[in-house]
Order: structure tokens, then sequence, then C-alpha cells
């Protein structure tokens, strides 16, 4: 019997939905500060039958959690002990900002989904970049062996004007590439102006390539480089990023960010209406996302690592995606849903299966 539920429903499902988020990230970073976090990743921490490869890094497990939950960097260890076998973090602009008017945040309980318009709020690459490299060097003691993978998302500043996003990239670049196990361009939120505009192959080609640069050099070593892609994208133009991903020999692609439809919902149409503009998220992505993942897989072959997320929620949703060419899956809206023991429980669903096939 899963206890969360009726806990999500008596303690978050009536309070504002971010507030309910800042309340329970604010719960899992104290139970890393008490010390309650450490002995809970005994009984969480991944099998090592899920290592997994990818661009040259080892993944404790295949399953990791998307950027949006912890967009600045103030809980990285706290959800690895989790479970996580990545914690992508972000999304980063070059500059602070406090994002989009509130409330900005609205929950579809039925859908299982989530609507956001947050609007990239972040403290700024300078101040966050601090912060992750603390959180590496702390992992690196933890697990000297295999220890969870920090991914950084970066965006553009929403005041920045889009012929001047290649420079405010690069500020975020310069500052977080040397903390970055690896790095994501993120041109496909839908809450900042004229952002997805840059998924045009015309505009996408010099930003990725100038932050590609940039990150190998502020680094001194090779960043891997990630772009991540809105599954409103026609086919065309999906398979355009995909030629344009092996012509600039990117790393990898995450399909997909959340979604301006509103197609399908079980929600009220009142509700839906109420929550207003902004990317949705969580269950309605599962068919789409998974469309774009099986198109990207068929151009790209197994020349980039696919990172899949949109839908993601059970553990067969996980192992669907990994066999449908993704290397590694992310989840989050499900997150918000299952709770702290989401993450072990896919891992030790995955690992049950790995134990059943090597045995058959």
């Amino acid at each position: 019997m899963r206890v969360y539920p009726y806990f999500f429903k008596a303690a978050f499902s009536w309070m504002d939905a971010e507030k309910a988020h800042k309340i329970g990230f604010h719960a899992i970073r104290l139970a890393h500060r008490t010390g309650a976090g450490r002995i809970l990743s005994r009984i969480t921490s991944p099998h090592p039958s899920l290592r997994t490869e990818a661009f040259g890094l080892t993944f404790p497990s295949p399953f990791g959690l998307a950027a949006g939950f912890d967009k600045e960097g103030h809980g990285v260890e706290a959800l690895t002990e989790l479970g996580f076998g990545h914690v992508e973090v972000g999304t980063i602009t070059g500059q602070a900002q406090p994002g989009n008017e509130k409330p900005r945040l609205f929950r579809l309980a039925e859908d299982r989904a989530v609507i956001n318009r947050m609007g990239f709020n972040n403290d700024g690459a300078k101040a966050v970049a601090p912060r992750l490299a603390a959180a590496r060097a702390a992992l690196q003691r933890k697990f000297p062996d295999v220890r969870p993978v920090i991914g950084v998302n970066i965006g553009k500043t929403k005041v920045v004007e889009l012929e001047d996003a290649i420079d405010d990239y690069l500020v975020s670049t310069r500052s977080l590439a040397q903390a970055a196990d690896y790095l994501v361009v993120n041109v496909s939120s839908p809450n900042t102006p004229g952002l997805r505009l840059l998924q045009n192959v015309e505009s996408l080609r010099p930003l990725l390539k100038a932050v590609g640069e940039a990150a190998d050099e502020a680094a001194g070593r090779h960043v891997p480089l990630l772009v991540k892609i809105a599954p409103d994208l026609s086919d065309d133009d999906v398979d355009d990023v995909a030629r344009l991903a092996l012509d600039l020999k990117l790393d990898g692609i995450i399909a997909t960010n959340t979604t301006i439809g509103r197609e399908g919902l079980r929600s009220e149409a009142r509700k839906v209406d109420e929550c207003g503009a902004g990317g949705l998220s969580g269950a309605p992505l599962k068919g789409r996302s998974l469309e774009v993942l099986r198109r990207l897989k068929a151009a790209v072959g197994d020349e980039l690592v696919l990172i899949a997320v949109g839908g993601v929620e059970t553990p067969a949703d996980v192992q669907e995606r990994l066999e449908a060419g993704a290397t590694l899956v992310q989840g989050y809206t499900a997150f918000l849903y299952e709770g702290p023991f989401w993450a072990s429980g896919i891992n030790k669903a995955l690992a049950r299966q790995r134990r059943l096939a090597m045995k058959n």
C-alpha cells in the first residue's frame, strides 16, 4: 500500500503549489543536514547493476531528476540521497532574476500534471556556481567510486534581447562549466518570451557552437554538451535538430521539455483555463515525448546520447524509454505526486527486472 498519495492529499493538495514545493524541498534538505538522509541513502542507493555509461561518465542509475526541481543548486546532495542517479540543476541564467509574477505553478491532479510559468527564477550563474562546486566535491568524497552526476541546465535571461542571447548564455557557461558534469542548453521553455525561436537551426547552430567552445575552455576539459527541445516541434524540425546535433558533434539531446498544448486533459476546462499560460508537464506528455524520442533515435542511432523526459511515472515508463533508445531517463512531475521514495522504488524495480533477465 502506497502511503504518500494519502499524505499528499491531506498535507499538500489544498496548498499553493509553489509553497508546497518549497516546504517539501526544505524537508528533503533538512533530512540531509540532520544526517537522516545519509542513513536513508543506505536503503535508496541504486544497485550496481544499474550503472550506466554515457558521454564518458558512469551514472549510478539511468534514472535522474530533471531540471526545474532544484533551480539553484541548493539541494543536490540531499536529492541524490533519495536515489536519483543524476540531478540536473536549473534552469540557470546569466543574470539573477525573480521569474514571473505569482501564482505561477498549478497542479492538475486528475491528469497527474502541472502547469508552470516560473520564468527561470534563480540567483544567477555566478551565485549558483560555488554551490555546485561544493556539491560536486562533497559527492566525490562520499562516493569515491561512482558518484551521482550533476547536470547543469542554462537558459536566456529574460531582459536580454534575442540578438544578444549568445553572449548571455556564455556568461552562464563560463561561470558553471567547471562544476558541471554535463551542460544543457535550454531553448525550449515556453515561459521566456521568444526563447523557443532559438530552436530554429539557423539560430541554434552559432549558439551551441559558442557554448561548447566556451565550456571546454572554462573547464579545461571536454564538458559534454546537450540541447533540450520542446515536444511542440514538428517532426521535420526534430529531424533538423538531430542533423544539427550530429553535425556539431554534440554529446546528446534531451527530449522533451514542457508543452504549450492542452489537448486530451481530464481536468475541467474551467480549471485548466484558470491556470492560464505556461508549460504543461506530467502524464499528458507521455505519448508525444516517446514519439520524439523514437524519431531522434532513428535519426542519430548510437552517435548521440538521448535523455528521455516527459510523462515518466513508473518503472515501466522508464524501461519503455530505455528500450526506445534512451540511455538515460529523467522525471520531475511524478515526484510531486509520488513522494520521496519514488526514485528508489523505480531503481529497485529496474534492478529486479535485470536480475530476472539475467536468470532467463
